[in-house]
């Protein structure tokens, strides 16, 4: 059994795909496959149920997946000390970010880094707040970018900044000519949202039932890119900050309207783990993240 066998059951029980692990490890996924065979083969047990939306851990795999990631972990760990007390930032760095901004975020965070420690390497899942929650609680994550929906972070967590919520559809479609859409607008257009839970889904129920405005949702997605290019085809619109389209917007594709009346305000937070110590190189991410973020944020 060696240490990069059981790195990848991690990797694939995160991202609950052979091809994605493969892609994430910049292996072949037939050894990606490999690796799990020959665990497997030792353990006698299957670590892995083949379903239609991927790997899912079996039985098994979830309670082999706790003692795994301990292992994993303390080695990590004891390269990161040793780097340390050596001067020189290495080992990887876990970091969950918002689609939102993941575009403009991580090309700034990976220049900062590669000038302020080159030998660092970080680690990027981008989802949703609730799936990056279930990451850090899980200590899969040392930090994540997160929406709060309202005014305020959770206790503990830092505020890098405060956005709108926007009406993202078509360019030139009639109901974004204005510079803020009513929330009762909304009523009966079709919208593309994440599915629940989700921290946007439960406002808007809220916000839906307090005005009595139904809200048709046509379609549940799982990626802000997928939300965009549905709103792209001109079928639906979606519910995303200004941050996330700007890039569309500047060149014609897609149309914001500030929703108003009342508005919908998200809170940018990061959050840090409290499953272990972060290393030196995490505090730095951390660091430079806040920096980076809130300064993006503020423009």
């Amino acid at each position: 059994m060696k240490l990069k066998q059981l790195s990848t059951f991690l990797l694939v029980a995160d991202t609950r795909s052979l091809s994605r692990a493969a892609v994430a490890s910049d292996t072949a996924q037939s050894l990606v496959s490999r690796q799990i065979a020959m665990l497997e083969a030792a353990w006698g047990g299957r670590l892995f149920d083949r379903t239609g939306r991927g790997m899912a851990l079996s039985d098994f795999g979830k309670r082999m997946y706790p003692e795994v990631k301990r292992v994993v972990d303390q080695v990590t760990q004891l390269d990161a000390t040793a780097s340390d007390a050596a001067g020189v930032l290495t080992g990887t760095v876990h970091v969950g970010v918002l689609p939102s901004l993941s575009r403009q975020l991580l090309p700034r965070l990976l220049s900062d880094m590669l000038e302020r420690a080159p030998a660092l390497r970080l680690h990027v899942l981008e989802g949703f707040s609730g799936t990056l929650d279930e990451q850090l609680a899980s200590g899969r994550l040392d930090m994540i970018v997160v929406n709060r929906y309202g005014s305020s972070a959770l206790r503990g967590e830092d505020v890098l900044g405060k956005v709108d919520t926007f009406l993202i559809g078509k360019a030139g479609r009639p109901e974004l000519a204005g510079e803020t859409t009513p929330f009762r607008a909304l009523a009966g257009l079709p919208l593309v949202l994440p599915a629940a839970p989700n921290g946007l889904r439960s406002t808007l129920d809220v916000l839906s039932r307090r005005h009595d405005v139904p809200l048709e949702i046509v379609m549940e997605v799982d990626t802000a890119t997928s939300m965009k290019d549905v709103a792209a085809s001109g079928h639906a619109f979606t519910l995303l900050p200004k941050t996330a389209v700007a890039q569309e917007v500047a060149a014609g594709l897609l149309g914001a309207s500030r929703v108003a009346s009342p508005g919908i305000r998200r809170t940018i937070a990061l959050s840090l783990t409290r499953q272990r110590q972060l290393s030196d190189g995490a505090r730095l991410v951390a660091s430079r993240v806040r920096v980076l973020a809130s300064a993006l944020l503020a423009g």
